[in-house]
């Protein structure tokens, strides 16, 4: 093989971290190497892509899922892609190899289908390069039948238009059941292949979006008019996909255990998805609802399984909000009970300080203290409100009380800055608070973390404006001066990243040019602080003569068509809208798990209740 020569005598040995390219780790599928020649040839093959560098991708673990379940078929190949570092590509394109799948490093060119997760918008370029290093034509109506169909999905799929003119087809929602009935789709057509109607007869399928059939419209003020299809028998809304009963989901047991060190290089336990606190900048708790819960006799069972077949010494609980699980206390007994002995830690992600206990703290930290986070969000109570946080300084103070007394020494506290109605007291709240933290205890560390304020498509905060990067720079000096004391650490974004993401975030089919000047001038893993330029992004936006501040700095009118609003997540705009003026009121709207239904219509749109592990609250099962 051409690639595998190349790669192993010319380039490996001059890369950083060759072990990102070899494959062949512990529970990869290589059927490619098993059956025979005319079975190999009639299996649909996906190339599982993720548009940053082996060790954001293996930590991923929707694309562990999906590599899972379409394995699970015998008439599918699954192999993953992941972006080179630069390094790699700069002597990839010197020796003229094509991008590559760690499984049998076969160029992507040659596969059916390539899918693409979305999780930032910072990785969008990635996707450009990708593609144009497989050789695949960049723009959706430059390929002909010989090219693989480009699929994309994940949460910056709620607003596709950006990467509209680059995608074939979104998945909007998840992913278990609707990617089998895209690949059930492409089989039926494979025989007769044509691109054109096999896009057409994809569109039919819920949660299936391909933006070659819309038409955009717009107004004389550059505002959108509409984005309707132009062809029949097509939806004018595409509906999210929902996995109703996740505790019956299929659910990867052989985890791959990457060659070399990833981000989370441990046992990935979904406990559950979906939210309803409603804190009102976020997007994961609109587009994930409604809750669904595993039951802890599933999850343990998938624990055990899982730990024999990797060998991992931690298990990390995923959630949007771990704490609330219904039966958080009693998982995490079980878990240590049944691990302790093995010396396999429990991990959580980031907490709600109103969630966490000294027993949770004492029996999280049996084996081994892994990190302890909590997320605050904004510093005075009034603002927690108008997020609708619903956490009180005393909360938060509890609970690190509690940690402190179970024997941590290190917390992190998480902050946002730029949140809608902030002002300079609230931002020195932020600094008031971690010093009140930091004097719980002598030698307490305290790690302050700040992000800026991104306005995100289905949210109640998608109408507001980011702050301009001269405001964000001003606040940023502000908190440098102000979160400082004994013990404390303050790290904090980049504004002209964050300004970026928001533009892409709430951005139109517009964007798609910026996109591509940006990549052709060499913009490529913008996420990353050493690779990334905006002097680039400047000349793009210049070029394509598109101001950004249009789509970042601009205030939407509630009646505004957006460009996500053909998009429908299941979460009314009523309510979104309600819970905007709720939020300048500094009006709580309390957890529906525990509370009366606030009427976002999820259950009723849907079909569906929440589904928690044991009853707790209301009538809710």
């Amino acid at each position: 093989m051409i690639i595998k020569d190349k790669l192993y005598n010319k380039i490996l040995p001059k890369v950083s971290k060759p072990g990102r390219y070899l494959g062949f780790e512990w529970n990869s599928v290589h059927k490619k190497e098993r059956g025979g020649e005319e079975e190999n040839k009639n299996r649909i093959k996906i190339a599982l892509a993720f548009p940053d560098i082996y060790e954001i991708a293996m930590s991923h673990l929707g694309l562990k899922i999906l590599y899972h379940i379409l394995n699970g078929r015998d008439d599918v190949v699954a192999e993953r892609v992941f972006a080179p570092w630069v390094d790699m590509e700069a002597l990839m394109r010197d020796e003229n190899m094509p991008l590559f799948t760690l499984e049998s490093m076969t160029p992507v060119r040659e596969f059916d289908i390539m899918g693409f997760s979305l999780q930032y918008e910072m990785s969008f370029t990635n996707i450009l390069n990708m593609l144009d290093m497989a050789g695949i034509p960049l723009f959706t109506q430059e390929r002909g039948n010989d090219d693989p169909l480009i699929i994309a999905g994940g949460p910056c799929a709620f607003n596709p238009e950006p990467l509209a003119d680059f995608i074939d087809i979104f998945v909007i929602g998840e992913g278990e059941e609707v990617i089998l009935e895209i690949i059930d789709e492409y089989k039926r057509v494979r025989s007769t292949f044509n691109r054109e109607e096999l896009l057409k007869s994809l569109a039919k399928i819920p949660g299936v979006y391909v933006p070659s059939l819309y038409t955009v419209s717009y107004k004389e003020d550059g505002s959108l008019e509409g984005i309707n299809p132009r062809v029949s028998g097509i939806p004018e809304r595409i509906t999210r996909r929902i996995v109703k009963d996740i505790d019956n989901a299929p659910y990867p047991k052989d985890l791959i255990v990457p060659t070399i060190q990833v981000v989370h290089d441990r046992i990935a336990l979904e406990i559950g998805r979906g939210c309803t606190r409603g804190c009102r900048f976020c997007q994961a708790g609109m587009i994930y609802r409604p809750v669904r819960e595993r039951n802890i006799e599933t999850l343990m069972s998938l624990a055990e399984e899982i730990e024999k077949k990797t060998g991992y010494e931690e298990i990390s609980l995923l959630s949007l909000s771990c704490a609330d699980y219904s039966r958080i206390e009693e998982l995490i007994r079980e878990l240590m009970d049944g691990y302790e002995g093995k010396e396999i830690s429990i991990s959580l992600p980031s907490l709600r300080a109103d969630a966490f206990s000294v027993a949770l703290a004492r029996e999280v930290q049996r084996v081994r203290k892994t990190g302890l986070t909590f997320a605050p969000e904004a510093g005075t109570q009034r603002l927690r409100n108008v997020i609708n946080k619903g956490v009180t300084e005393d909360d938060l103070l509890k609970a690190i009380d509690a940690a402190v007394e179970a024997g941590w020494q290190n917390v992190k506290l998480y902050f946002m800055m730029g949140l809608p109605t902030e002002t300079y007291q609230d931002l020195a709240g932020t600094g008031e608070l971690a010093r009140k933290v930091a004097k719980i205890k002598k030698g307490l560390a305290v790690t302050v973390s700040v992000s800026i304020f991104v306005p995100k498509a289905h949210t109640p905060f998608q109408w507001v404006a980011q702050d301009t990067i001269s405001t964000i720079t001003e606040k940023i000096e502000f908190l440098k001066k102000n979160v400082r004391g004994k013990g404390i650490t303050f790290n904090w974004h980049d504004a002209q990243l964050s300004f970026l993401e928001a533009v892409f975030a709430r951005g139109d089919r517009r964007l798609s040019t910026v996109l591509f000047q940006a990549w052709k001038m060499g913009c490529t893993f913008d996420s990353w602080s050493e690779e990334f330029d905006y002097s680039l992004w400047e000349k793009a936006f210049h070029k394509s003569g598109i101001e950004p501040t249009y789509y970042s700095n601009r205030v939407r009118d509630l009646d505004e068509f957006l460009p996500w609003d053909h998009i429908n997540t299941g979460v009314s705009k009523a309510f979104l809208k309600n819970e905007f003026e709720k939020a300048l009121q500094g009006e709580l709207t309390p957890d529906c798990r525990y509370d009366k239904c606030h009427g976002c219509e999820i259950c009723r749109e849907f079909r569906v209740k929440p589904l928690l592990s044991s009853r707790r609250g209301g009538d809710m099962e």
